[in-house]
């Protein structure tokens, strides 16, 4: 399970540490792809098998679900970790989520996002502003607290 927080940069080579906390979870190969909210998610091979599998069963009959599934395969990448712990984030990638130089590289159980940092720190702001709002439309998925 992946948690916590860390502020990192993007070297001029699109270069990024990924935070030590992460790396064991990860693996030496992981996936990463375009996320929802503008940022990028990052799985394990194991955790990304699963997810494509459940992409896979969706029907292809669907237009969402075809698009849904573009979304994430197209964009889709295998990275290695060098020798200092670093990963190369493709160009494609960088842009989607808007990545120049500063990340937020978030924990968020079966996978790491990686964020503009002013973008996530506007989420957080946008989230943080009403959690009892947040909460209440949760238990409409039948989460209960």
């Amino acid at each position: 399970m992946f948690s916590g927080e860390y502020q990192h940069s993007v070297d001029p080579k699109g270069r990024l540490i990924m935070p030590s906390k992460f790396r064991e979870g990860l693996g030496e190969k992981f996936m990463i792809t375009r996320g929802l909210d503008d940022c990028l998610f990052v799985y394990s091979m194991t955790d990304w098998e699963s997810f494509e599998t459940k992409l896979k069963s969706l029907p292809m009959t669907d237009n969402n679900a075809r698009a849904f599934v573009r979304f994430f395969l197209s964009g889709a990448t295998e990275c290695e970790l060098d020798k200092q712990g670093r990963i190369l984030v493709p160009q494609n990638l960088r842009d989607y989520a808007g990545i120049d130089k500063d990340v937020a590289v978030v924990g968020v159980s079966s996978r790491v996002e990686i964020w503009d940092k002013d973008k996530w720190q506007k989420y957080i702001c946008d989230v943080n502003a009403n959690p009892n709002e947040l909460a209440k439309n949760l238990t409409s998925i039948g989460l209960v607290f």
